[in-house]
Formats: structure tokens, sequence, C-alpha cells
């Protein structure tokens, strides 16, 4: 499943794409480039904007809470959308394009000495080339999704 988030969800966009969903943030609030992008993408629009909810051309889910789990369990219960953690950061949470793993000794020289010393398994983003790596915000993550999870029972 693709999303579009519109202007008013860029927190739910970012945690979209930590948990690997392929989402589309729309910083603008051009509402017919929206649509058009939307439809030509066969994305999903998240949105709190009522007057764009109320657009039966296009798949739409309205966001009616602001704390971003809660709206990410909104996201699960009203698209049926599990969060699953082997999905987690296999997407630049920059700009949305799939990450592939990179040899530890191609970016030493881009990451800190301490991460080239503790960490085996990185991951870079062909657009943007950011570097990643299994830190410990994974397991605060792991442990969002298991509360998301758990209330959408």
């Amino acid at each position: 499943m693709k999303f579009l988030a519109s202007r008013e969800l860029g927190r739910l966009a970012k945690w979209l794409r930590i948990l690997g969903f392929d989402t589309v943030y729309f910083r603008t609030g051009n509402k017919s480039s929206l649509i058009i992008t939307a439809l030509r993408e066969d994305r999903v629009v998240l949105t709190r904007n009522k007057i764009l909810a109320n657009n039966r051309a296009l798949k739409i889910l309205f966001i009616k809470s602001q704390d971003v789990k809660s709206q990410l369990r909104e996201v699960s219960k009203g698209l049926d959308v599990r969060f699953n953690p082997q999905d987690m950061f296999t997407r630049c949470i920059v700009c949305n394009q799939s990450l592939a793993s990179v040899g530890k000794e191609e970016i030493r020289d881009r990451i800190p000495e301490y991460i080239f010393q503790t960490q085996n398994e990185f991951s870079r983003c062909s657009e943007c080339g950011r570097i990643y790596w299994q830190g410990t915000h994974w397991g605060n993550v792991a442990q969002i999704i298991k509360e998301v999870s758990d209330l959408t029972k």
C-alpha cells in the first residue's frame, strides 16, 4: 500500500517511512496537484483536511488525531494495515527511496568511528546518500509498533 500524506501530517509521513511504507509527503496546499499525484500513483491519501476528505474520486483516510501513535492506530484500523518489524528502516525517512545494503568499508569515512567499531550492517539511500544502521532507535521503533499493534487488536 502506498500513501500520500497531506501537509498537516508530516510526522505521520516520517513514521510510515520508518515502518517501511512508500509515503509521499505533500508539503504544499495545492489540492489539484495532490489529487493528480494520488490518482496517477494509486496512493491512499491521508489527511486532516475535511474538505479534501470529501473528495469521492480518491482513496482517502481522514485522520482525526493529532498524536502520531494514535494516527498510526487510525491507519492500521482504517486500512487494515499491519506494521511488521522486518520492514522497519527499509525506506529513507528523508526522500522515501528504498534503502540498499552497503559494505562497512565503503562508508567508513561517512560514519563516526564508534559506529564503525560497534555496527556491522549498514544501508544507504541511493537518492540522498544518507546512511542508516541499527542503533538504539531500532528498539524504540519496535516498541512503538508493539504498542500500536496491541491497541488495534
